[in-house]
């Protein structure tokens, strides 16, 4: 093992296995939910739009508070807690379609509660991070942890759209529970981690708050990185969130294709992942952000070109290429930002960065579920594609594009 390797890390291998576990239930979640709506309530494509806007809108009202709050609290408990308000989310589905109650507005309040869940859990792990591994690990620990994420979107969508067509989607959540409880039972073998201590009295959470946003929005650099990410989510999910409407009803696919389809951007994110450190060693950290961006965001206008023949391979295709960059982006954006930020502000800065990237998540959903129902699920296919493909700029018109290492004077 190399000696400069995070998984010479206890702590790190514990996150990492529970967080494979949680990857897992979140993506077969992540089909099982919109398949839920479609084939077993009969929701329209604004009700799928409004499902996945609550599914992440959590972070538009509780993403900075949390970031400040995590500053404040022991890493360890909030995210076994997290799981555990997961699971038991998760489980409810399940049991409610077996006493045939299960209803869309439960299917609702699931989407809203496990996303607040979610912000603790991804904030938390972000934050906890760099104090288990050290700064000089963290472009290896972001490349293991983003190719988990997406081996996840490959087993766990893939995993998900064959559980569905074979279980049904109501009985494929159970799965989800289940991986989440292990999950938090995994997490207590976590080392705690507790929040950098300071002689000076804490300021109010409104300050705290801002000290998070000014320290995020005040550099050009974070700053950029903050906006082609945000913009990257909001196609992404202005996308995502008509697929299971394009596949499912309007082209006649089973729900496996569409799970089969989703992995392909997995196996993109994972290829991302893998690279991201051998093109940045070579071309430098922003410069490999800038210019792979330019070379392969465009591949997203291929999206809109789904059909029930070629066109599905075309834009399958242009979606590895697309989930490719994205894969590059996370593991050196992320590492970026994190060896930019001091310790006592990783919980404030990762929330800021997670607010505005769930955010774009919520009001992609309901800009997508809209022009859905306004102007049908191509022009909305569309939309999201010429989002997905000028995402790249904010990062290519900064200072950014320059940037060859991690260190703050490295251009």
């Amino acid at each position: 093992m190399h000696p400069g390797s995070p998984w010479q890390v206890a702590g790190f291998r514990v996150l990492f296995t529970a967080s494979t576990l949680s990857q897992f239930g979140t993506n077969v979640g992540y089909i099982a939910l919109p398949l839920i709506a479609v084939s077993a309530l009969e929701a329209s494509p604004g009700q799928v739009g409004a499902l996945a806007t609550l599914s992440t809108v959590a972070f538009l009202v509780i993403g900075l508070p949390a970031g400040a709050w995590m500053d404040r609290m022991s890493h360890r408990h909030v995210l076994i807690t997290a799981d555990l308000a997961r699971a038991a989310l998760s489980a409810s589905l399940p049991i409610a379609w077996w006493l045939d109650v299960l209803t869309l507005e439960q299917l609702y309040l699931v989407a809203v509660l496990n996303g607040c869940a979610t912000v603790f859990f991804d904030v938390g792990s972000q934050s906890v991070l760099p104090q288990l591994v050290g700064r000089d690990r963290l472009v290896a620990a972001n490349a293991a942890t983003m190719s988990l994420i997406a081996v996840g979107n490959v087993a766990g969508r893939g995993a998900g759209g064959g559980l569905v067509q074979v279980l049904t989607a109501p009985v494929a959540t159970a799965c989800t529970a289940g991986a989440y409880l292990i999950s938090a039972v995994r997490l207590t073998a976590l080392p705690s981690t507790p929040a950098p201590r300071s002689s000076v009295r804490p300021a109010r959470l409104r300050t705290q708050i801002a000290q998070g946003v000014r320290h995020v929005l005040g550099s050009a650099e974070l700053r950029a990185l903050a906006f082609t990410a945000t913009l990257n989510n909001f196609g992404s999910q202005i996308v995502n969130t008509m697929l299971p409407v394009l596949f499912v009803r309007e082209l006649g696919y089973p729900a496996a294709t569409l799970g089969l389809f989703w992995a392909v951007g997995g196996v993109g994110l994972l290829l991302g992942a893998r690279c991201a450190r051998p093109v940045a060693d070579r071309l430098g950290h922003g410069r490999a952000l800038a210019f792979v961006g330019l070379c392969l965001a465009p591949a997203s206008l291929t999206l809109p070109f789904i059909d029930r023949g070629a066109g599905l391979w075309l834009a399958g295709a242009g979606y590895l290429l697309v989930m490719f960059k994205t894969g590059m982006d996370n593991v050196l954006g992320v590492s970026l930002r994190q060896r930019m930020t001091p310790d006592a502000l990783l919980g404030r800065m990762n929330a800021t960065f997670r607010t505005l990237l769930t955010g774009a998540l919520a009001v992609g959903s309901a800009v997508a579920g809209l022009i859905g129902e306004l102007a049908g699920v191509h022009v909305t296919l569309w939309v999201g594609a010429c989002v997905l493909a000028t995402a790249f700029l904010p990062v290519f018109l900064s200072p950014l594009r320059m940037r060859r290492g991690l260190d703050v004077t490295a251009h």
